[in-house]
C-alpha cells in the first residue's frame, strides 16, 4: 500500500463522515452569522438622523412596508441571534427608527426637508420640482441621483438638529434666567420680611432713645432760660 493510501485511510478514520446536505447546512448557517455582523455593522453605521437610511428603505414605503422591513431586520440582528457586540445597541438603534416613522408628525417633518433636499438638486440640475425621481434626466448622473439626495438629506438634516439643539439651550438658558429671577425675588422678599421684623423689634427702643432725647433737649433749654434770666 502507497504512503498516500494510508495518509488517505488516516484521514477518513480522525475526520467525522458529513454529508453534502449537513456540510450545505453548516456553511449556510456560518454565511448567515457572518451576515447577521455585516447588517448590525452597517446599522451602526448609518446615519442617525434618517430612519429611512437605518432600516434601509425608501422613503415612500408604506407604513405596512416599513413595519414589515422592521419585523425582519429585528429577527434578523437580534440580541440573541448574532453574537456581534454591539448587536442591542443595533437593535435599540433600529427600534428607534421605525418608531419614528411611526409617528406621523416626526414622519412628515423627516419627508419635508427631504423633499426641499430634493428640491435643491432639481434646481441646481436646471429640472422642474415636478421631475420625479424616476426621470430619464436623472439616470446615469455621477455621483448618482439617489446619492446625492442622500447628501444633501444629510446636511439639511444635521442643520436642523444643530437648530434644534441651540433652541434647547437657549430655553434651558432663559429658564435659567427666570429661575434666577425668581430666586432674587423670593431673597428679596425674605429681606424685606427680616427688615420689617428687626424695625419692629427695636420699635421699643427707638421709643426710649427719642424720649430721652427730648428730656435732655428740654432740661437744656430750662437751663438756658435760667442763666438768661
Amino acid at each position: 500500500m502507497s504512503s498516500s493510501s494510508s495518509s488517505k485511510q488516516t484521514a477518513d478514520a480522525v475526520l467525522p463522515s458529513i454529508s453534502d446536505a449537513e456540510l450545505e447546512k453548516l456553511l449556510s448557517r456560518e454565511a448567515s452569522a457572518f451576515n447577521r455582523e455585516v447588517e448590525v455593522e452597517r446599522i451602526l453605521k448609518a446615519f442617525k438622523f434618517n430612519p429611512y437610511d437605518i432600516l434601509d428603505i425608501e422613503e415612500t414605503a408604506t407604513q405596512e412596508a416599513i413595519k414589515r422591513r422592521y419585523r425582519q431586520l429585528s429577527l434578523f440582528i437580534h440580541p440573541d441571534k448574532t453574537p456581534h457586540a454591539r448587536a442591542p445597541e443595533a437593535f435599540d438603534i433600529l427600534k428607534k427608527a421605525e418608531s419614528e416613522l411611526s409617528d406621523k408628525d416626526k414622519r412628515e417633518d423627516l419627508d419635508a426637508v427631504i423633499n426641499q433636499a430634493r428640491s435643491m438638486i432639481l434646481k441646481a440640475l436646471n429640472l422642474p420640482l415636478s421631475t420625479p425621481d424616476t426621470d430619464p434626466q436623472l439616470k446615469g448622473l455621477e455621483p448618482p441621483y439617489k446619492v446625492r439626495l442622500r447628501l444633501q438629506s444629510k446636511e439639511l438634516l444635521i442643520d436642523e438638529e444643530v437648530r434644534r439643539r441651540k433652541a434647547i439651550k437657549m430655553n434651558l438658558a432663559n429658564e435659567g434666567l427666570e429661575a434666577r429671577k425668581k430666586d432674587e425675588e423670593v431673597a428679596a422678599k425674605k429681606r424685606k420680611v427680616q427688615e420689617d421684623k428687626q424695625w419692629e423689634d427695636n420699635r421699643e427702643q427707638r421709643v426710649d432713645s427719642w424720649r430721652s432725647f427730648s428730656k435732655d433737649t428740654r432740661k437744656k433749654k430750662k437751663a438756658k432760660v435760667a442763666l438768661l434770666g
